[in-house]
């Protein structure tokens, strides 16, 4: 899919620009400031949050844009707490987290669909395993299969990498796949999808998840006899596909406003195709139907 195509030294600087901004946001209660956007949440959404980030701050002269990451559930809460404009969330917000908002912030919340991901599942390159039915990455993560032979692989204990308990693609997984019941007990939490992938690249026994656009150096599995793909995504095959989205406590205005109509737009799709994920229409100028806010 050219994942990180032209994701070079550009965006590698925009980050460490906006990681520092970051360490001066004032905590608590934000007053909405002309020019200004924060944006926290999803690691699986942070390299895209970035790229935005960097077009559109390049392209529209006194904005800034402060991205940091630390999971969905934590753009959620900082949401909630109005410390963040927006948050990046790769699943939706649950009951709970709805009726805190609307404690909180005496609204139910906007949601807007950004782009379409497919979670991969992450194979080292060495495994001869190539395709997982559904029902076996089920088994391997709830630790209910625990050999890679039982998969019809070589014969070795099957290590399990997992995100964090804040993270919303692995609540999204067990919500989705594994039926709601827990990750396997010796499952090994690693912080980041990046780092996620790595693991998994250098231990020729392990298996995990991710969003598409992460670890070109790993074999992104085919699921059911499908590979994760733009076009599997877009036809419905791959059976683990998802929306990102991007959240507001209130109406969007101003700024931010301005920034979301960007990202729903032919120069903010353009930028989530670059990343490696799935733009929210089928080709240029023709919207899918179910694209917008709810």
């Amino acid at each position: 899919m050219g994942r990180f195509a032209g994701f070079g030294f550009s965006v590698l600087a925009a980050w460490g620009l906006l990681g520092a901004g970051c360490s001066h946001i004032p905590q608590g209660s934000l007053s909405p400031q002309p020019g200004i956007i924060r944006i926290k949440g999803s690691d699986t959404m942070r390299i895209l949050a970035l790229r935005w980030a960097e077009e559109y701050m390049r392209t529209h002269d006194g904005i800034l844009i402060y991205v940091e990451g630390g999971g969905t559930l934590a753009g959620i809460e900082a949401l909630i707490k109005g410390e963040t404009d927006l948050g990046c969330a790769s699943r939706s917000l649950d009951a709970g987290e709805i009726k805190r908002l609307w404690e909180r912030r005496g609204t139910l919340g906007f949601k807007f669909l950004c782009a379409k991901d497919a979670l991969s599942i992450y194979i080292n390159a060495a495994n001869p395993i190539r395709d997982l039915s559904l029902e076996q990455v089920a088994s391997i993560l709830t630790g209910r299969f625990r050999d890679w032979s039982e998969v019809g692989g070589h014969s070795g204990k099957i290590a399990v990498y997992i995100r964090e308990p804040n993270s919303g693609t692995r609540a999204f997984l067990r919500e989705h796949v594994m039926g709601g019941i827990p990750y396997a007990p010796d499952a090994v939490t690693v912080a980041g999808t990046e780092a996620l992938a790595r693991r998994v690249a250098e231990d020729p026994r392990g298996i995990s998840f991710g969003g598409i656009a992460y670890g070109p150096q790993v074999v992104h599995c085919r699921i059911d006899g499908v590979a994760p793909s733009r076009e599997s995504v877009r036809d419905g095959s791959y059976p683990i596909a998802r929306y990102l989205h991007l959240y507001a406590s209130t109406e969007p205005e101003g700024a931010a406003r301005d920034f979301i109509d960007w990202v729903l737009g032919e120069e903010g799709q353009r930028v989530v195709a670059e990343t490696g994920y799935i733009p929210l229409w089928a080709a240029p100028g023709g919207r899918e139907a179910e694209h917008g806010r709810e």
